[in-house]
């Protein structure tokens, strides 16, 4: 099975991506959630109920950054179904534990949502263990992509569903020409204003983004991967893409 050759154009080193969420982590929720207009929101709503639970087995979410769709995953299943953030960036985690603690002390007997620290590429889990492994904005800064695919797979069940949401571009031409500007030209002004970092995240975005597969070249390497019945449907446009796979 070929694997992914990641171009050498955009710095997608394991210590580069983890120095450089670490440092916009206080700021990470409130950019995302500025610059998307809100949209973030409505997007995982969506995952939540296109990719919804089925049963009681736990569910995985990887590169969780600050848990988010964890978060959202949790809620879905009543708090009921266990759920697992996992992320390399610790300070990342900070956050998403302190969220997690608001919600759980909200619960009563809810199944316990919790947060380790893990690489995409080598999780600490065995084989067939999730219900969904899911992922939000996330796969792109995998440093090999079909290595994190083929980890997400070897933790779900048979059965089971690995859940893909990330950035792509509009397929309407005159649209994806003014959502490119904004995105190389205003974005990287704006979070590097707010963020103030020193590995220039916001430039990173929209470069990780255009050079990322998207559409069905995304879904041809989930199927490449081991994943049957890849389904990817446009969000706001195509602004993001909404991806499912069984395993």
């Amino acid at each position: 099975m070929p694997e992914v050759v990641e171009s050498p154009a955009v710095d997608k080193s394991e210590a580069r991506i983890r120095r450089m969420f670490g440092e916009i982590s206080p700021r990470y929720d409130f950019l995302n959630h500025f610059l998307s207009g809100g949209t973030d929101w409505y997007w995982r709503w969506r995952t939540v109920r296109m990719a919804a639970p089925e049963g009681s087995a736990p569910i995985l979410d990887v590169c969780t950054g600050t848990g988010d769709l964890a978060l959202a995953y949790w809620k879905k299943g009543q708090g009921r179904i266990p759920v697992v953030g996992a992320d390399f960036t610790g300070e990342m985690l900070v956050i998403a534990e302190q969220k997690s603690q608001l919600q759980q002390q909200a619960a009563v007997d809810g199944a316990l949502l919790e947060f380790v620290q893990a690489d995409t590429q080598l999780l600490p889990f065995p084989d067939a263990q999730f219900q969904i492994v899911s992922v939000a904005f996330g796969l792109r800064n995998v440093t090999n992509t079909a290595r994190g695919l083929k980890e997400m797979i070897r933790v779900c069940q048979p059965g089971g569903r690995v859940v893909v949401l990330e950035f792509s571009l509009p397929s309407n031409r005159l649209l994806r020409g003014l959502y490119t500007w904004y995105f190389r030209n205003v974005l990287p002004k704006i979070g590097q204003l707010l963020a103030r970092n020193s590995h220039q995240a916001y430039n990173y975005l929209p470069d990780s983004v255009s050079e990322f597969p998207y559409g069905e070249r995304l879904a041809a390497l989930m199927r490449e991967c081991g994943l049957r019945s890849v389904s990817f449907t446009p969000l706001t446009f195509g602004i993001a893409t909404l991806y499912i796979g069984e395993k």
